[in-house]
């Protein structure tokens, strides 16, 4: 399941509605954390221990669905990130606006050395 942000909600019903022009990121980025964010964006992304956010394709939408067209890799973790079981769409490598945010079916822990990653497909987005 995925949510818009409020940032996102607000561009998008202005761009509909004549009211302003909203442009599309460059690139999108995945976030990480272990509890779920808000949608005004508030919550606690991953820091330190090698974490960064990593750039993530899509597929087209279809059936208001769409999914990562590509594998997304994080670094390895030099630390313990904890138990990872949320993420975030950002439109910045760091920073920025955060688009959409949800959960995955089931957390990972990851430990120091451990590599997380997503295969293409499994990150599904939907519009409901």
């Amino acid at each position: 399941m995925s949510a818009m942000s409020d940032h996102l909600e607000n561009e998008i019903l202005d761009h509909i509605l004549s009211v302003g022009s909203y442009t599309m990121p460059s690139a999108v980025y995945l976030g990480l954390s272990v509890a779920s964010m808000a949608d005004d964006a508030s919550g606690t992304e991953l820091s330190g221990s090698g974490y960064a956010r990593q750039a993530v394709t899509f597929s087209a939408a279809s059936g208001g669905t769409t999914s990562n067209s590509g594998a997304i890799t994080f670094p390895t973790a030099t630390g313990s990130w904890g138990s990872v079981g949320y993420w975030s769409l950002w439109d910045a490598a760091s920073s920025g606006n955060m688009l959409l945010h949800g959960s995955f079916s089931a957390a990972k822990s990851i430990a120091s050395g451990d590599v997380l990653r997503v295969s293409a497909g499994d990150l599904d987005i939907t519009a409901a």
